[in-house]
């Protein structure tokens, strides 16, 4: 994939990783614009290409009661308000078929969530926009698997897209990064690593998920050392408050301090 295909994406050629980034929920316009804010004049400092990352809804849902959307609507036309103020491409996920033409009126990047990336026909109308599209790998699903999915986004005429590790389930309330999969997934196309849902720890009996943002840090770097093209971070200035995923999301205080040390370790790699 080239990143040049990404609207308005900038410092494509600065030799950095690429990130995205973003509260796990769009919960509000004021919140988005502010944490918006913050990462586009990071990564503008540090030259890192960015798409701001927020779901306009959350589908997958461990209670019924759990925090899901604020309105399909809204919260898309809120994502287009960030691109256009900020100049910056945004993602966000979709779970329907018609999904995928609704939320591509207003986003640049289709993500097809984990456990539906082997959902033929969510793929192939995500595929079908022209957009650029997220496969996220199943916690159920080697590496090798994945570059069926990417077959199904390439049959439909479409080259522009990425595959998203996010770790692979070990048990039932932990997830295990193999970091053997990601040479095996560069073979196959432009790949990223989701540090913080790779952190989570699902299944919790109080059916709210946890997570471990200690780790954060040091998934980030050895995914940078692995050679992943892309990092994948939701963060949130309150994390503790945050509607969905809040306990595996870095804090937005963090994010700088982070990306700087990323940078350094991207910068040393690409002097061999």
């Amino acid at each position: 994939m080239n990143l040049d295909n990404i609207p308005q994406i900038k410092h494509t050629n600065s030799g950095n990783f690429f990130v995205l980034a973003g509260p796990c929920a769009i919960e509000g316009e004021e919140m988005a614009l502010r944490i918006a804010e913050k990462l586009v004049t990071i990564t503008d400092n540090l030259q890192i290409p960015f798409v701001f990352k927020g779901s306009f809804k959350k589908a997958n849902r461990s209670r019924i009661d759990s925090f899901s959307g604020i309105g399909d609507e809204k919260a898309l036309k809120i994502l287009e308000k960030v691109s256009k103020e900020f100049g910056v491409p945004t993602v966000t996920d979709i779970h329907t078929n018609e999904d995928a033409a609704m939320a591509a009126a207003y986003v640049d990047v289709l993500q097809i969530p984990a456990f539906l990336v082997r959902q033929t026909d969510l793929v192939v109308a995500a595929a079908n926009t022209g957009k650029t599209v997220n496969l996220k790998k199943g916690q159920f699903m080697s590496p090798e698997s994945m570059k069926h999915a990417a077959q199904k986004v390439k049959d439909c005429g479409n080259d522009n897209f990425m595959i998203t590790d996010r770790g692979t389930m070990f048990g039932y309330q932990d997830m295990i990064v193999d970091f053997r999969g990601i040479p095996t997934m560069k073979e196959f196309g432009t790949t990223v690593l989701d540090v913080t849902h790779s952190l989570q720890q699902p299944n919790q009996t109080s059916g709210v998920t946890g997570g471990r943002p200690d780790m954060i840090e040091t998934i980030a770097k050895a995914g940078i050392v692995t050679g992943v093209d892309g990092i994948f971070i939701e963060t949130h200035f309150d994390p503790a408050n945050a509607k969905s995923d809040g306990a595996n999301m870095l804090h937005l205080d963090y994010f700088e301090g982070l990306m700087t040390k990323l940078v350094a370790i991207r910068q040393t790699i690409n002097k061999f």
